[in-house]
Parts: C-alpha cells; structure tokens; sequence
C-alpha cells in the first residue's frame, strides 16, 4: 500500500485509547502530522495523548472528523458501521487499519516484528530496552505500558524499529519486516480464523513478507511454529531448551526471591549467564528470544546481560499493586494458556496463601471457542471469581450465545471453585466482607477489571484493620 503522509497532514485515530493506536499517534504527532483521535473510554492512554497536545474526544460522533481530515486510522475494533467511519466514507476520505499505518512506519526503517499467540509485548518490550541501553536509539510501539521506556512507543532516532505482529484479522501481513521473531502458535481469535490450519497458513504468509535479506528468530520448542517455519527461504535462527536450538537455554534456576537465572549457549559454543527479576519459564523464552535477536545484530553480550538483569516488566504482566498484609495484583492474561501459566507460577510460589482469581472473560467469541480449556486454567486459585464478558468486537447474536454463568458452570464441573458476580460493585462488596490477611487476590483479564484492583489499593488498606478486629 502507497500511502500519501505529506508532512503537515491531518490523521485522525478512532479507538486511539488502544496502546498501539496511541502509540502510533504519539509518533505521528512528534514527526510533524496534526493528529486527533476518539475513543470512548478515558484511560492513561487518552490522558497521555493530552498531555501531549492531541486532541482526544471521548465519545464517538461524525462530528470529529473535522473539514480538514485527511486520512483517517481505524482500530480493528472499530465496527464499520461507526458514525466517525461513515462520515469518512461520505467524504471521500481515505481510511485505513491501524496495521496498515504501523507497516507504512516499518517500512521506513529495519523493522523487527514480533510475532505469536503469547509474549509479544514482553518479548518486543525487552528486544527495546536492551537496544535502548545499547544506545541503538530505536524506535518502537508496544501493546503495553513499560515504565523504563517512558511509556508504550517512541519515534526513535536510530534506524531500527520494533513493535508487535497482531495475527488478529491477518493484520501482520501488512508488514514487511527485516527481522521476525515467531514465539509460539495456538489456537486463538477463533472468531476470525476457522482453526488451527487457518492460523498456520496466515504465520506462513507473515513469513514471506520478511525482507530477502532478513532474518526470522523462532523458538524451537513449538512444533506449530517449527511446522511453519520450514518453507521459509530466508535465513533462520531458532532458540530454546532444545539441543539443535541455534541459541540454547541451560542450567535453569529460579530462587526464593523470584528471580531467573540461565545460561545462553551461543552458536560460537560461549555460555552466557542471565539473570531476570521476572519469574517463569515463559520469561525465559521471551527473554531468549530478545537475546538471540540482540547478539546476532552486534549488541555487545555484557551489554545484553545488563540490560536483562536491569529489565522490570510491563504494566499488567503480574505487576504487584499492592504488598503489605496481602497482595493485590493485576495481570493481562486473557488466553488458556497464559492464565495456565500466571496461576502455575504463582501456586508453585505463594503455597501458603489463599489465592483468589477475578477473571473478566474478553470477548465472547473466544469463551465459547475455548470454553473446555478456559474451564481447565482455574485448577490452582482457592476461589474464582466471574464477571460478565468484556464486550468488544463480536455481534449481538454471538453475545447472545454464551455469558460468564456458562463459563462457571464449568469451572465447577472440573473441579474449580468458581462464582459468578455479575457487576464490579458487587465484586469489590465481596472482596471487602470476605478478604483476609495474606490473602493474594490476581485480577485477570485484557479488558478492564483492573479498575477494582486500583479501587481496592485505594480502600481496602484504610479499612482493613477495622475489618480484622471484626472477625476476631
């Protein structure tokens, strides 16, 4: 696609309080463009935008496609039927996806795509601030919010750029990338894709985009994305535990203080020792795959190494809110597998405290789809919470189909210890009667459950001595 960005041009952004889509109008606005966006929630993402000098309104109206609209960026979460897009489509103005804008920027640098059902933003966070620390001056849009790189995305001055590779809608194909990173591939946005075989033919197609100099990163012990990978004509590096991985993990260690230590055996057979403060195998392979990536562009290893240690994590990956006489924390997991993951770790890890899930099931489409392995995930907490389903991009008739009630059946059906509490009220109404000291309380999901986590950071600590004088 030949875009036409004139300097000066006016963009406006629909759904721009998404990390990406402010990301990208961040860095549109700082490379000269005149920049606006709408959004219906007010988050820290439309609240940056403001700081910076965007206007954002918080309601969707044909209104905010002014006169001088000349290009307009739509989220895929945008329905075509949006009032915004409609008035687009009457006066002629061009519209295109958010993937699209993202693989037009791509193109003006070495662009580094980061691809997979699980890892994306940590993997691509991490590939950042190591280059960042390395003083490579890249630019990047992250789907999350990283403390240590002022926030989700940033125009850069050097000649590379990063950012995350949305299998979602296909919307990776309009990237061409010089560098690919494949972590892993599952079963996922069944709302779109037909299986498991639909998914793989699109990561194939995403693959042959890659630049013919290029270079694809993947990790080996996935034998979905190992499947994938073998057509591919370009070069090929993989990582992993196992032992042909061009990039091998060893000597694995997590201690009492929940930090990682590893050791990278590199292709030229040197051993590298790595130390995270994050926790988990997944982290190992995300941080493994920004390792491979660094050192076969010519970042210095103790540089690499530095970088890893120093690396805190991303806002909503288990990130801890609140720890004094219990522990609140707020975690983005929305998948099977990533909710697998985040409660193994944190059963193996807090044995002795009670552990309460408040899962905000996203999207209906994927409930129902994923419904018998949702159920499974919610074997470790000591109790389930379930609120109604985070509505976004599917039909009426599919919100029709299946509600937060199905989901709870089934947990309970396996074995799970689940409730179904409609509202947020009533939720933060049970938490405050019912939490006790040491409790850990995970609040789970991509949309937006983490607003009771914030309500009870806010509250719980002032009335929680009163509470336990009560129950004595």
């Amino acid at each position: 696609m030949n875009l036409n960005l004139d300097p000066g041009k006016n963009i406006h952004f629909i759904g721009v309080g998404g990390t990406g889509m402010s990301g990208l109008a961040i860095i549109l606005h700082k490379m000269g463009y005149k920049v606006s966006g709408s959004d219906l929630n007010d988050n820290i993402s439309t609240r940056t935008l403001k700081e910076n000098g965007i206007m954002v309104y918080n309601f969707h109206n044909s209104g905010n496609i002014s006169g001088s609209t000349q290009l307009v960026v739509r989220s895929a979460a945008i329905p075509i039927e949006n009032p915004e897009i409609f008035t687009a489509k009457a006066r002629n103005i061009e519209i295109i996806k958010y993937s699209q804008m993202l693989g037009y920027i791509m193109k003006l640098k070495k662009g580094i795509a980061v691809a997979g059902t699980h890892g994306k933003t940590t993997t691509t966070s991490m590939i950042a601030f190591i280059l960042k620390q390395a003083n490579y001056y890249p630019g990047f849009v992250i789907g999350g919010i990283v403390n240590q790189l002022q926030g989700s995305s940033s125009a850069g001055s050097g000649d590379l750029f990063v950012a995350e590779a949305c299998e979602y809608d296909r919307s990776f194909l309009n990237l061409e990338p010089q560098y690919a990173i494949i972590n892993n591939i599952e079963e996922d946005h069944l709302d779109y894709y037909r299986n498991l075989d639909d998914i793989e033919e699109a990561f194939i197609d995403f693959t042959k985009n890659i630049r013919e100099d290029g270079i694809l990163f993947y990790f080996n012990g996935c034998p979905n994305t190992k499947k994938v990978v073998e057509s591919v004509d370009v070069k090929k590096i993989s990582y992993g535990l196992e032992e042909e991985s061009n990039y091998r993990c060893l000597s694995i260690d997590f201690n009492k203080a929940r930090e990682t230590f590893y050791k990278v055996l590199t292709p030229d057979k040197e051993e590298i020792e790595i130390r995270l403060s994050l926790f988990g195998l997944h982290n190992i392979i995300n941080s493994l795959a920004a390792f491979s990536f660094c050192h076969e562009i010519g970042v210095p290893s103790d540089v690499i190494v530095k970088a890893l240690s120093e690396f805190k994590g991303i806002k909503r990956r288990f990130e801890i809110l609140y720890n004094k006489k219990f522990m609140i924390v707020d975690d983005y997991a929305h998948h099977p597998t990533e909710i697998k993951t985040v409660l193994k770790y944190t059963r193996e890890n807090f044995k002795k405290n009670r552990i309460i899930v408040v899962f905000q099931p996203h999207q209906h489409s994927r409930t129902r789809f994923l419904l018998d392995d949702f159920a499974t995930s919610f074997s470790h907490p000591d109790i389930v919470i379930v609120p109604d389903i985070y509505f976004v991009r599917d039909t009426e008739l599919e919100k029709k189909m299946i509600s937060s009630k199905d989901l709870v059946k089934k947990i309970v059906s396996k074995g799970g210890n689940a409730f179904y509490i409609p509202s947020f009220l009533e939720i933060e109404k049970f938490l405050d009667d019912n939490i006790i000291e040491d409790d850990l309380i995970i609040f789970m999901g991509a949309g937006n459950i983490n607003e009771i986590a914030y309500n009870l950071v806010a509250s719980l600590e002032e009335n929680f001595e009163i509470k336990q004088e009560d129950k004595k």
